[in-house]
């Protein structure tokens, strides 16, 4: 009881240093907020609710910031405007100065809020204004009285005439925005304007304008109704009713803020469009899949801008300028330049990174990429990447096994589909083909070495903002050991604590197929309050080639290409998250992942690097990394010497995480993780997947720092198991809830 008294006594003269009311001048009342009341009761309470709410964020100016009540801000002001010298320079940008009572001006925000109700349908409303004051503080009380609110009856728009544009605006009518018995508001009104005239861009009408559309409002109507009359402004310029269409186009491949004359005399045509290019910069089919617009189209304000896009998107080019000229002799005509400013050609860049792997590896890497823009002339991109990296996991049971690797690889990029047959997209994106090649070292210290060639042609192509497609024709990847230690060989022998694992990853690996991804993502899109993402990816390896050769292993009877075993199976993956805004700062989200490789014909297992895993700081965050399954087996009881990461063909997880914003840019989070792997076909005991999988399912949850600085998010995170999939040292599955028993995990960026 005294321990409690005396943590009380604390706290209240902790709160008694902090106020700032002391500080207060004479004749001065603090301000402390506003409260609005609607009056009205022939509003409902829901609307009544609303409309405070609404009318209350409109209050200028806002009262001084508190936490818990306490205005430490203010606090801060008090404390250090009279100091000088360090520390006042210190703790004076923490500060912030009062809002007096006397600051908020009645008059003029009953005034914008009636101006807001007004807007809003209640065109009889009031708000008046008032103060109500204590000793040092003061708020600010308004009082409204909404009246009723006006709905719409009717909306007329412009007869059809021979007049196109009247016509045009006729045509937008079916998706009009003003809806007959909703409430009036100005705001839908302006929306719909804007409307209307982004239709009419589409049609032809370049010079038309928003303001040359009015919307008259007879509010003389019975029963508190509105009839809108939609209509042309009689100013309206003339060009401004004319349809345009295109006449000649002209692209400027390297233009510059010196070239002050069009050029027209050097121009070359190519197609559909002129190039203005003496220096012969580029090949002029270059632009064959960007300049979307053809002479004697009618202009369309969606097809100019997707070319735009499509200009920035090709690669080579930093800026992209674009002017219309009005031509018109006897039609109306429009003459249409693309300026385009192009990067440097070529450039080196050295990048130092620090990272950490979903292995629990920490380290460094060094990068020096080359790059060519427009290589040949025709947009290609050109890289050549040098690589070298050094990883040491932290906290795991390594004994000093790093890893080092160090490579090459080189990829070229065309603006365009490369294929025989006759690929059309006229959206904002350009397709894409990619060839890359790559070649890795990779050495795991005192275990083994192997060297890693791969390689892969596809395509690239976005749908729509969210959509993306990436097709790869081929995927070629060759994995073999260079050389292994006698102690990962001791390791795999050992008969008295088998691992199969620890073979699986030095087994040569050769695959070949095609793979094919769809992406949705709108998470981007910070003003929802819902978003997605979503992922599914299809992998083949060697099937059309297995079935002809007739490759069965488990029949005796496996093939070889190229004098190489190869691998042969089919692999799905697909991952959703979900993205629930709770208010400000705070958020819900969940994951789900799924996947499955089933090998046959040529394999029994899938090949080492195209196994799933699991566990560590982007997974199951109680657990070790890669450290759970397959099934019910237990890593920790094979002893080869180290803990070797755990894999297998299929695997199921799901997270669910709350994020909230604590202070700055620190974001709290409490989470929960479930989830395991497991082999397609029969490798270990415990380790096949089967009807009974999900008591097989590895639980943890846990807490969280994030410390985002939005270029670099650092993560923190405590995660306890909860369940292991496997009958652990308590003879059950579950585990004791023991900071003895949890995981730390540091890691950079958010986990999903």
């Amino acid at each position: 009881m005294i321990k409690h008294l005396r943590y009380l006594i604390i706290l209240s003269l902790f709160i008694s240093a902090c106020s700032t009311t002391k500080y207060v001048p004479e004749g001065e009342k603090l301000y402390t907020g506003s409260s609005v009341k609607v009056i009205d009761s022939a509003i409902k309470k829901s609307d009544a609710k609303a409309i405070s709410s609404e009318l209350n964020a409109t209050v200028r100016p806002q009262p001084n910031s508190s936490i818990l009540g306490l205005r430490v801000k203010l606090w801060f002001y008090f404390k250090t405007r009279a100091r000088k010298g360090f520390i006042q320079k210190f703790f004076s940008k923490f500060g912030e100065p009062p809002v007096y009572i006397s600051q908020v001006d009645l008059e003029k925000n009953s005034s914008i809020m009636q101006n807001r109700l007004q807007n809003e349908s209640y065109f009889q409303s009031t708000v008046r204004g008032d103060t109500i004051g204590k000793k040092k503080t003061a708020k600010a009380e308004f009082t409204v009285n909404a009246g009723p609110s006006y709905t719409i009856r009717n909306v007329e728009f412009p007869m059809a005439k021979d007049n196109s544009l009247d016509t045009a605006v006729l045509g937008t009518m079916k998706e009009t925005l003003l809806k007959k018995g909703e409430k009036y508001n100005l705001d839908i009104i302006k929306s719909e304007r804007i409307r209307i005239d982004a239709r009419l861009k589409e049609e032809g009408f370049f010079f038309f304008a928003p303001e040359q559309l009015i919307i008259k409002v007879d509010s003389t109507i019975i029963d508190h109704q509105v009839d809108l009359t939609v209509s042309i402004k009689p100013t309206t310029p003339e060009r401004a009713r004319e349809i345009y269409t295109i006449r000649d186009i002209y692209v400027y491949p390297n233009y510059s803020l010196r070239d002050t004359s069009l050029k027209l005399d050097q121009a070359s045509g190519y197609r559909w469009y002129k190039l203005v290019d003496p220096r012969k910069t580029v090949r002029p089919f270059i632009f064959a899949n960007t300049v979307l617009l053809h002479p004697n189209d009618t202009y369309s304000r969606t097809t100019h801008n997707n070319s735009l896009n499509r200009f920035i998107n090709l690669g080579p080019y930093q800026y992209v300028k674009n002017r219309f000229e009005d031509v018109t002799p006897d039609s109306p005509k429009l003459d249409v330049y693309y300026f385009l400013t192009p990067y440097k050609k070529k450039s080196l860049q050295l990048e130092l990174l620090g990272r950490t792997t979903s292995a629990s590896y920490t380290g460094s890497q060094i990068n020096l990429n080359w790059k060519n823009r427009n290589a040949f002339k025709a947009g290609e991109l050109l890289t050549v990447t040098l690589f070298a990296s050094t990883d040491v996991q932290v906290g795991g049971n390594n004994g000093g096994f790093n890893v080092y690797q160090y490579g090459i690889q080189p990829s070229i990029s065309w603006p365009r589909i490369i294929s025989p047959f006759n690929f059309k997209s006229d959206n904002a994106y350009i397709p894409r083909t990619t060839l890359t090649l790559n070649y890795t070292s990779v050495v795991r210290s005192k275990l083994y070495s192997l060297n890693s060639f791969s390689g892969s042609f596809g395509y690239s192509f976005k749908g729509s903002v969210h959509k993306l497609n990436e097709l790869n024709l081929l995927e070629i990847t060759y994995v073999k050991p260079r050389n292994v230690s006698q102690l990962y060989l001791d390791s795999i022998n050992n008969p008295n604590n088998r691992n199969p694992a620890l073979k699986h990853v030095i087994d040569p690996q050769f695959t070949w197929g095609p793979s094919y991804a769809y992406t949705y993502d709108n998470t981007t899109e910070d003003y929802r309050t819902n978003s997605i993402f979503y992922r599914g990816k299809l992998s083949l390896s060697n099937n059309l080639y297995g079935i002809i050769s007739g490759a069965d292993t488990l029949g005796g009877n496996p093939k070889k290409f190229l004098g190489s075993t190869f691998n042969q199976y089919l692999k799905l993956e697909t991952e959703m998250r979900f993205f629930h805004k709770l208010g400000l700062g705070s958020k819900f989200a969940a994951r789900l992942f799924a996947g499955i490789g089933q090998p046959y014909g040529n394999s029994t297992i899938l090949p080492y690097n195209q196994q799933f895993f699991i566990g560590g700081p982007n997974s199951l965050r109680g657990f070790r990394a890669r450290s759970v399954g397959p099934g019910s087996v237990d890593a920790s009881a094979l002893n080869g010497g180290f803990i070797a990461d755990q894999s297998g063909d299929i695997k199921l997880e799901a997270n669910l995480e709350y994020r909230a914003k604590l202070f700055s840019i620190v974001y709290g989070a409490l989470f929960a993780d479930a989830g395991n792997v497991w082999n397609a076909k029969p490798h270990q005991a415990g380790g096949t997947f089967g009807t009974n999988f999900l008591k097989q399912m590895a639980v943890d949850a846990g807490f969280g720092l994030r410390f985002d600085a939005t270029v670099l998010v650092l993560r923190t995170d405590v995660g306890f198991p909860l369940l292991t999939p496997y009958i652990n040292s308590s003879g059950g599955r579950s585990v004791p809830l023991s900071f003895n028993n949890a995981i730390l995990n540091i890691a950079i960026g958010y986990p999903f």
